[in-house]
């Protein structure tokens, strides 16, 4: 299929209705000339295209910059749905349900402890499980796990101890959505992940000690507690095996359902049903139970590096706090435009702006932080969202990088064990028990994160506050 997007205003890009037969809304891109190259040598553009056929969709459908080929919807891909009869997709939430970003800061300025870094990471590495199918210290039974899938990070922080009330006003939500049904989440997937709270998995997920190596606004900083030269920590993870079994029972459960009223799909990837049908329900409970054990996992860890900091550092590793938690794959009900949607973000971070009731009220004044992870050898930004973004992107903005090249051919172009020296040679320390996968994150398989977030500021969605840069690195 020829696609060809014509610009349209600031770093804003269009594909009009009647780019393919079925289309409901028209496709839209944020990107330069240069990211949507990269983009038309992969089948996003395509992929972005399809989701358009969805029933009920409103507006348009919404690549951010840093969009690449994923499951069903491209990775990057934002769409709305009208309720209560508009689609909901598992495609557009992707396997790795919550998989989202938090960030903390420690009041520790790098300086003063450059010399116990490695200690702290690799006492990290011996407090957070990594890797596929690692289980953690936790291991929930029955009656627990529904608390979590029902509570995400409330019952994490009221009923295990670990945390504090001001960890749950600074994520995403509180840290749970309470459209939750545990009773549609199945016990392979709770078998799944019973002993995976606190643990980071594999693939992209890492955690990070950094440094706040640039601050572009200083107001915005201020208010979310960045200060030059400061250590942070970043966790990137989800919802572990649970999330994933979700969307595998009920991608099934959608399948059977096209398949026998005969729904015709331009992808077979894009399974949909109506979000007020029985299907369309279960899914939507069992993505927010699954969301709720990603929320409850990170703050697990968040407690796992506090006992860390304060075990190397004494009463100068006391003061690890949540600057805010933000998820990426989820889909959420919002008023966009006095309209009850369905917006699906599957690889992208809601953004939303000043005075937006949702916020915490020491960030209402400055908007929603956002975290755009960058690739461990580069760096990561700090964001805040606009007013603007609501109109534009259904308040949503990029997630990371984005890939630049699949798994596969970052494992052909390096080996891992040169990832890892290139890594050190750089005074990055890294903790990876696999080279394979080690490789598959080397800093060369993404975009280029500076390209990705100026083309963000330049769409007017998003706003730079800081710039971190690792210094140590856990994966998986």
């Amino acid at each position: 299929m020829l696609i060809e997007p014509r610009p349209i205003g600031p770093a804003l890009w269009e594909i009009p209705l009647g780019a393919r037969p079925g289309m409901h809304v028209p496709a839209r891109v944020v990107a330069d000339e240069a990211l949507m190259q990269k983009m038309r040598a992969d089948k996003s553009l395509e992929q972005l295209v399809n989701v358009t056929t969805l029933p009920g969709l409103v507006d348009f459908a919404v690549g951010m910059p840093d969009m690449h080929e994923g499951y069903g919807f491209p990775v990057g891909g934002v769409a709305a749905s009208a309720l209560p009869d508009g689609a909901i997709s598992p495609g557009g939430i992707g396997f790795d349900i919550n998989c989202g970003v938090r960030l903390l800061r420690t009041g520790v300025p790098h300086a003063a402890v450059a010399g116990v870094l490695e200690t702290l990471v690799h006492e990290l590495s011996r407090s957070v499980p990594t890797g596929y199918g690692r289980g953690g210290r936790l291991d929930l039974g029955g009656a627990e796990i529904d608390q979590v899938l029902a509570h995400g990070a409330r019952w994490v922080v009221e009923g295990l101890g670990l945390g504090e009330p001001e960890d749950l006003e600074r994520c995403e939500s509180g840290g749970a959505l309470e459209g939750a049904l545990p009773e549609h989440v199945s016990e392979r997937a709770r078998t799944r992940g019973k002993d995976q709270l606190g643990t980071l998995g594999g693939g992209n997920h890492f955690l990070e000690v950094g440094r706040v190596a640039a601050v572009f606004d200083e107001g915005a900083a201020r208010a979310l507690g960045l200060a030059p030269g400061d250590l942070t920590v970043l966790l990137h993870t989800g919802s572990r095996g649970l999330g994933h079994q979700v969307c595998t029972d009920h991608v099934r459960v959608m399948d059977a359902r096209i398949a026998r009223e005969r729904i015709a799909l331009v992808d077979r990837q894009l399974a949909w049903a109506p979000s007020s049908s029985p299907e369309g329900r279960a899914y939507f409970g069992a993505m927010c139970a699954a969301a709720n054990f990603a929320w409850a996992n990170r703050q697990v860890l968040t407690q796992r590096v506090r006992e860390v900091f304060a075990r190397v550092l004494g009463p100068a590793g006391l003061h690890v706090e949540v600057v805010y938690d933000v998820a990426h794959n989820i889909a959420k009900i919002e008023s966009h435009g006095g309209r009850a949607l369905c917006v699906h973000r599957k690889g992208a971070t809601r953004a939303l702006g000043p005075g937006e009731p949702d916020l915490p009220e020491r960030y209402r004044a400055v908007g929603q932080p956002i975290l755009i992870p960058g690739s461990m050898g580069t760096g990561s930004y700090v964001l805040v969202g606009t007013a603007e973004a609501r109109a534009r992107t259904f308040a949503s903005t990029c997630h990371g990088a984005g890939r630049a090249l699949s798994r596969t051919a970052a494992r052909r172009e390096s080996p891992g064990h040169l990832v890892r020296k290139a890594l050190e040679a750089r005074g990055i320390i890294v903790r990876c028990p696999s080279n394979a996968e080690l490789a598959e994150e080397a800093p060369f398989a993404y975009k280029d994160i500076e390209r990705v977030v100026e083309v963000t500021e330049r769409a007017g969605i998003a706003r730079k506050v800081a710039r971190l840069v690792p210094l140590g690195v856990l994966k998986g």
